[in-house]
């Protein structure tokens, strides 16, 4: 029924454009019919259908107004939210639907108004004397029929439109999260990720250092050609480890044994803790857990600043035998450690006391828990600060208990990062990923039977079976090397033994750095260098690249005890040294081991300020190197020499080969958690100069945070233009196809209206009018996805990889889509580990493809092509010999953005320190960033050193 329905609409979707051609390109552009080339083949996608949507419902914003100036956010404003429930519309509570923010949704009419919303503790079952009043206010916004949906889907008019299309979703998403949301037993991260934290069902491992694994669930409702479905996919979330905080200190401590405590603060900083020294009880008379603290940071000299009997600390990160505060006179407002805030707080019912305690005196965080509840602490670790810096609370760590799923704010460690990655990949394979979602997945997320009272009492129901789609195995293109040596990739892989580059590069004159540094372990020996660097000359000499011996090189000391700026310095003049010696062509740096810090230095130094291109080796791998370790290393030396190492044969690329495309990879970065506040966002640009797709010349680009437009994308796009046309003759080209990355689905209509108009005017300032008026350059944008949550699984072995994921080259465009929008589902590589991840393609502008390939008659349509070229473009990424997940434009604008982060390491990956209040902030200091920090050298701006 749904493949028939979709023929229907994209034959009445592909007349209407016919007729309506002479007006031009439109946003977005209708599918131009869907793909027919390739083989069959029958998938599993991770997708529960919607059986029932559902009755017309209700929907209300929820505002709450400020108090003190403040208006509440976050963890605060969804308690808030769930006391209103409970307080104003508790006889409805089945009925109702929130996403504890700012919508309400209800199969029955509310009363809306103002509420005045008395305030207590999420884990207090009682109010107190007199508790803090919110005032709440709940306005109807309009009212919402699923049945408007599932007519739109199944509509065959090509120009059937629905406007409340998004809001019905968005109700959707609301209803069928709530469930998860109100459990206390599940963790809900975002808007629509959660992880269980119930004995039996929640999956998690050990990260070391304090953290550890989750494995969760997303949701999200989706429209598809005459359905409804409910994209489910298995998630994993690093977080802080569950328990007692001194066990997660100790751990962490284990693998920062060199960190200081400002290293230390930011892991703990806003840390959420259960205090364990002082018991509640419930309406059941039974004990329950105390109050759910945040934690600010570690205590300091300057807490407490402005106090009339301010905290005595002797240094930074104290331990509770060197923190001292002023106990009160009995009557006077307490600032006892863990003894609450606020006024008119009843006191509760503490552990016997050790003995009386002086009043009016100063008295350390250890002795005060020893005498008023008889617990001894650790004098080697730190007091952790639960207040504010002004007026600090400080408790010892062993009345801490850290609550369980809560997200790891900073970046982890690579160790983790690996142990997280193999948690992921190793402990679930494809199959049993899909099996994981129809199971636990189904239990967590409350959409299984029997229906939870939410989604009864709104008449949803779900599926219990991963839906299939149809989709296709694209057949791989052949690979050309030197003297037209044709290879057949196998499996979206082949080797490249005893073949040269299709273009190999010269390299007469180059040089080595090696950055050594004391008691390293690498057993990297003066002659095992020498012999090794002998074998990589001859694997460049047998990959066809005319190589010589190098120059000559020297070895210097990094400091690992020394900052970032000292080490700079000295890998500069060391730099400096060699370019004025020997004028290399390149620079291979050789490191003493794997390190982020080593490695960013050499780049920043290497391609901003010296101008010099540089590949890095680490001495490890130099020692034991065989031929197929410097291989790969050759793939990167012969790029930045603007040599081509594979390409495709002329009818494989179609119109792409005509020496008049020029195909464009654009993507923009954001700070990632542990950024400075100062970090910018980062713009990454690529372009092809030539027609084979080897070379593709980049440019940096540094803007505001968090600004998704590319505001000076016109400059870009000319200066890409300009090198295209000095690579050949002069001309410009005629096609320009931008494979846009780093785009949400809510942003495709910013390019549009923002973005294109930027590109048009760079055509516009560059392009004669003799060009111009023929319509020249036809431009295509499409928009490609990593970050989406569409996962495929084969139908039986024998259509899996030997992975089991699809294989290599497969291709969907149906089941899943809408049929009056076009995009497409691309697997082109092999995953090594884990369920494959496909690329997701969504042409936003089509100048191109529909418009010159309309598939007319018997001729191949613009789905075809579109599909079928960035198919075969992910053959052409020339660092490695296999096929690539995306395609190469947008691969190479994301490692461009990787890049431009080294060179500002400092913002991205800052080293914490202590600034004079006392809070940890980066080395850079909250620095602002120069665009020359990413500017790279005038001497190597044109080649591919990013690769």
């Amino acid at each position: 029924m749904v493949a028939k329905m979709e023929d229907t609409v994209a034959k009445a979707l592909l007349g209407s454009r016919q007729k309506n051609a002479k007006n031009g390109a439109q946003a977005y552009p209708h599918r131009p019919g869907y793909g027919t080339l390739g083989r069959p083949v029958t998938l599993y996608a991770n997708y529960l259908p919607v059986t029932s949507v559902g009755k017309p419902m209700f929907r209300y914003h929820v505002s709450i107004a400020a108090q003190d100036g403040r208006e509440p956010v976050g963890r605060k404003a969804r308690h808030i939210v769930r006391l209103l429930l409970e307080e104003h519309y508790s006889a409805s509570l089945n009925s109702i639907a929130t996403d504890y923010r700012s919508t309400l949704i209800s199969v029955a009419k509310l009363a809306d108004g103002q509420f005045d919303v008395r305030y207590k503790d999420e884990n207090n079952e009682r109010y107190p004397e007199n508790p803090k009043v919110y005032r709440v206010t709940t306005q109807h916004t309009g009212d919402i029929n699923p049945a408007d949906l599932i007519n739109y889907l199944t509509s065959t008019n090509a120009g059937s439109m629905l406007s409340s299309k998004p809001e019905i979703i968005h109700a959707l998403n609301v209803i069928l999260g709530h469930h998860p949301k109100t459990e206390c037993s599940v963790a809900s991260i975002g808007g629509n990720r959660y992880y269980s934290r119930r004995e039996g069902i929640m999956e998690s491992a050990s990260l070391e250092g304090g953290l550890e694994v989750l494995r969760g669930f997303f949701i999200s409702v989706r429209a598809a050609t005459a359905r409804i479905l409910l994209n489910v996919q298995v998630k994993y979330m690093a977080c802080y480890k569950s328990g007692p905080l001194e066990y997660v200190i100790q751990e962490w401590r284990v693998n920062n044994f060199r960190a200081s405590s400002c290293t230390m603060e930011a892991f703990l900083k806003r840390m959420r803790v259960c205090i364990t020294h002082i018991k509640r009880k419930g309406r059941n008379g039974k004990e329950s857990s105390g109050r759910v603290k945040t934690i600010s940071g570690l205590a300091t000299p300057q807490d407490g600043i402005s106090a009339p009997n301010r905290p005595k600390v002797e240094a930074y990160g104290a331990g509770p035998h060197s923190v001292k505060f002023f106990l009160d006179a009995p009557g006077s407002q307490s600032t006892r450690p863990g003894s609450g805030e606020g006024k008119n707080r009843k006191r509760k019912k503490t552990p016997p006391t050790a003995g009386p305690l002086p009043a009016g005196q100063y008295i350390s965080v250890a002795e005060f828990f020893k005498k008023e509840y008889s617990i001894t602490v650790n004098p080697n670790l730190p007091v952790v600060n639960v207040g504010t810096r002004d007026k600090p609370v400080y408790l010892p760590v062993e009345v801490c208990e850290v609550e369980a799923g809560q997200p790891v704010k900073s970046k982890l460690s690579p160790k983790q990062a690996q142990n997280m990655l193999n948690f992921a990949v190793k402990g679930l394979a494809p199959a049993r990923n899909a099996q994981s979602i129809v199971t636990k997945g189904v239990e967590v997320l409350g959409i299984g039977q029997p229906l939870n009272a939410t989604l009864s009492s709104f008449g949803i129901n779900i599926g219990d079976n991963l839906i299939t789609v149809q989709g296709r195995v694209l057949p791989p293109p052949r690979i050309m090397y030197a003297k037209q040596r044709e290879i057949q990739a196998k499996s979206g892989s082949w080797s490249m033994q005893s073949i040269a580059f299709s273009k190999p590069g010269i390299l007469k004159n180059w040089v080595w750095l090696f950055i050594d540094a004391p008691n390293s372990r690498h057993g990297l020996s003066p002659q095992g260098l020498a012999d090794s660097l002998d074998q990589f000359v001859q694997t460049l000499k047998k990959m066809g690249v005319a190589a010589e011996k190098p120059k000559g090189g020297t070895r210097i000391n990094y400091s690992i005890n020394c900052c970032i700026s000292f080490n700079a310095s000295v890998i500069e003049k060391a730099v400096y040294f060699l370019q004025e010696k020997h004028k290399p062509e390149l620079i291979l740096g050789i490191l003493f081991a794997k390190d982020a810090q080593v490695y960013n230095t050499v780049k920043q130094v290497c391609d901003v300020r010296c101008g010099v291109r540089n590949v890095n080796v680490q001495a490890e791998k130099v020692r034991a190197a065989n031929v197929q370790y410097w291989a790969s290393v050759c793939l990167k030396v012969n790029l930045k020499l603007g040599g081509a190492n594979q390409t495709l044969r002329t009818p494989d690329l179609g119109f792409f080969a005509d020496g008049k495309t020029m195909l464009v990879g654009l993507d923009v970065t954001h700070p990632s958690p542990g950024s400075t506040s100062s970090a910018p966002s980062v713009v990454g640009i690529v372009a092809s100069v030539d027609s084979q797709f080897a070379q593709w010349p980049a440019d940096i680009r540094i803007q505001s945070a968090r600004q998704e437009m590319v505001s000076d994308l016109d400059t870009l796009l000319q200066s890409r233009i300009e090198i295209w046309a000095k690579h050949n003759s002069g001309r410009f080209p005629e096609h320009i196809v931008l494979y846009r990355d780093g785009v949400s689905e809510g942003e495709y209509d910013m390019v549009i209206e923002k973005e294109l108009p930027l590109l048009k005017n760079a055509c516009q300032n560059i392009y004669p009018a003799s060009d111009t008026k023929k319509g020249l350059p036809r431009m295509a944008i499409v928009i490609v996805g990593k970050r989406h949550n569409t996962r495929f699984y084969p139908s039986s072995d024998t259509e899996a990889d030997r992975f089991a994921n699809p294989q290599p080259g497969t291709v969907v465009d149906r089941g899943i889509s809408e049929a009056r929008q076009w995009d497409f589902y691309l697997q082109a590589h092999s995953a090594l580990h884990g369920t494959a991840r496909p690329a997701h393609y969504f042409p936003v502008w089509d100048e191109i493809f529909y418009p010159l390939h309309p598939g007319v008659g018997s001729g191949i349509g613009a789905a075809d092509r579109l599909q079928d070229l960035t198919h075969k473009m992910c053959y052409l990424f020339g660092r490695a010999t296999k096929a690539v997940s995306v395609c190469p434009p947008a691969y190479y604008a994301d490692l461009v953005c990787t890049r431009a982060r080294c060179y500002m390491s400092d913002l991205f990956d800052p080293t914490p320190s202590v600034n004079q209040t006392g809070s940890v902030a980066g080395e850079s200091g909250g620095r602002v960033p120069e665009e020359s920090q990413a500017t790279v050298h005038p001497r190597i701006k044109d080649t591919m050193f990013y690769i």
